[in-house]
């Protein structure tokens, strides 16, 4: 009886069904989008904002695994990652800083790329905190410091190690990422984001901001 039961509804709803397995296969191995739920990417990502993620920027993978069949590129500076943490339990979203056997540091929210100092232009500041444009070696983006800084506002010179990648959220004194996580490994990287789809206000009862639908990053 219950054999029949699954085959009438197998050919009853096998349409939908094989919908759905494809569905889930394409978000699994393609193309995904993901919320953003804290502020560590303050000003270029806002709590709220569900960010479009191109699964294969760097490799094609089997579908639901992190198993690579073939590489497409690597992360390069400036690229703002989606990554599954091992060491935190959860999917992140930070920029990459450094790539494998650069040097970084960071004193005082001024970064150093392989014994250059990055330079910066303010944009805009308010009470507590400062808006930055941050000129990394072939990239160029948004970064938030607090005018106080904080304990993460400098480190030492650290070498990233091969295959592994230095990640920072842009708002950076504000920001859980390599400097409490470490580096990230390369097979833990999922995908690149490169604009918001949709983006929802949490203070403000989820009131869709229209302005950052299909905003570039």
């Amino acid at each position: 009886m219950l054999k029949k039961r699954l085959v009438k509804l197998w050919k009853s709803n096998r349409s939908l069904l094989l919908f759905l397995v494809l569905m889930c296969v394409f978000r699994s191995a393609f193309a995904d989008w993901n919320t953003v739920p804290t502020g560590s990417m303050k000003p270029t990502i806002l709590e709220g904002d569900r960010i479009f993620v191109n699964k294969m920027a760097y490799d094609i993978r089997v579908p639901f695994t992190h198993t690579s069949l073939y590489k497409v590129s690597d992360p390069q500076r400036g690229d703002i990652i989606v990554f599954d943490s091992k060491v935190s339990d959860l999917r992140l979203v930070k920029r990459v800083i450094g790539i494998p056997g650069d040097v970084i540091a960071l004193n005082d929210n001024v970064l150093s790329v392989n014994g250059n100092r990055v330079s910066y232009d303010d944009f805009s500041s308010t009470e507590s905190s400062v808006d930055k444009i941050e000129h990394l070696p072939n990239a160029t983006h948004f970064v938030r410091v607090n005018k106080t800084g904080s304990l993460r506002s400098s480190f030492a010179p650290v070498r990233v190690p091969d295959g592994h990648y230095m990640a920072l959220g842009d708002n950076r004194d504000n920001s859980s990422d390599s400097r409490v996580i470490g580096f990230v490994p390369r097979d833990e990287i999922v995908g690149r984001t490169k604009s918001v789809v949709l983006s929802f206000n949490y203070d403000n009862y989820y009131i869709p901001r229209s302005d950052r639908f299909f905003k570039s990053l």
